[in-house]
């Protein structure tokens, strides 16, 4: 794969720089290694693309997942304690919250990544919520997020957000400031 789009989030593409040089190095080198044909493996069943081989996500996650961890970038998982004092008091609560967590991809010294060949909420809830949950619970101080620009989403499910999506989105959202730098690559195959 290659890098085609760079977008700053808040200043990402600097901080990301100036304070971890080496694990861009890291980043840049597995994007680079990891091969989208491999991964060009899903036969479409949809109205709109019958029989259509397109790339996987889950496959091309399972090949970051596989780089990164080479590399010693390690997930991590926090658990949710959620309050129910909110509820109103004639509310019976039904169900428990056991075992509910939030998890990042990749955490290496104070860098979060995250991977994202799914759905468009989840490139916004990485970005504006999760990364900013990570920063405030002392997991990480910056972040990268690698999502597939739109010409490489067009040979996915529909469904797939892209770069040029999320880069419309964020600049029309702008910046607040609980938001933490985090550096945004569009890459294709």
């Amino acid at each position: 794969m290659r890098i085609a789009g760079v977008y700053s989030f808040k200043g990402g593409r600097e901080e990301v720089s100036k304070r971890y040089p080496h694990l861009l190095t890291e980043v840049n080198a597995a994007i680079k290694s990891v091969n989208a044909a491999a991964h060009r493996i899903k036969v479409s069943a949809e109205k709109t693309m019958t029989g259509r081989i397109l790339y996987s996500p889950p496959a091309i996650n399972a090949a970051f997942k596989a780089k990164f961890s080479r590399l010693d970038w390690k997930p991590i998982r926090v658990r949710c304690d959620y309050p129910t004092t909110y509820y109103l008091e004639d509310y019976k609560i039904r169900s428990k919250n056991r075992g509910a967590f939030r998890e990042m991809d990749f955490i290496k010294e104070k860098l979060g990544i995250e991977v994202q060949f799914g759905k468009y909420a989840f490139m916004v809830y990485n970005v504006c919520a999760k990364m900013t949950i990570f920063r405030n619970l002392g997991h990480i101080d910056c972040g990268v997020e690698i999502v597939p620009v739109k010409a490489f989403a067009n040979d996915m499910s529909t469904g797939v957000s892209y770069f040029e999506q999320f880069m419309w989105d964020l600049e029309s959202r702008g910046v607040a400031d609980i938001d933490i730098p985090v550096l945004i690559l569009g890459v294709d195959a």
